[in-house]
């Protein structure tokens, strides 16, 4: 099953994982043995690619033994910004709010699976 994530959302979850990686010290053939996938499609996952399944994301998350919501971290110097001036961004406050939706679809996700462990 496919979680179907904007590109731009895939795209962050990407760099974070990428960044936690390298900064373990963990090359990518690494992550790709244990995903059982080569390392070209790993590195597919690490740039704007949609092929990101919560399993996936559970098993990225188990090697770099991070909890998935680290990779889901969306810090950023736009996101602080006070409500008032995220209604002079629309684009923001949408982002914002796609991004809520696809939490709260995942976390349910993630709540099947582990029923079903």
């Amino acid at each position: 099953m496919f979680v179907n994530i904007n590109i731009y959302f895939v795209n962050n979850i990407g760099i974070k994982i990428r960044k936690k990686r390298e900064g373990q010290g963990i090359k990518q053939e690494f992550m790709a043995y244990h995903l059982n996938i080569t390392q070209s499609n790993y590195g597919r996952l690490e740039k704007d690619d949609n092929r990101l399944t919560v399993p996936k994301l559970k098993k990225i998350s188990e090697i770099l033994d991070v909890p998935i919501a680290d990779l889901f971290d969306t810090t950023d110097s736009n996101l602080n910004k006070p409500t008032d001036e995220l209604s002079k961004e629309p684009y923001l406050h949408d982002y914002i709010e796609s991004l809520k939706e696809e939490i709260t679809f995942l976390r349910k996700l993630l709540e099947n699976i582990k029923r079903t462990v």
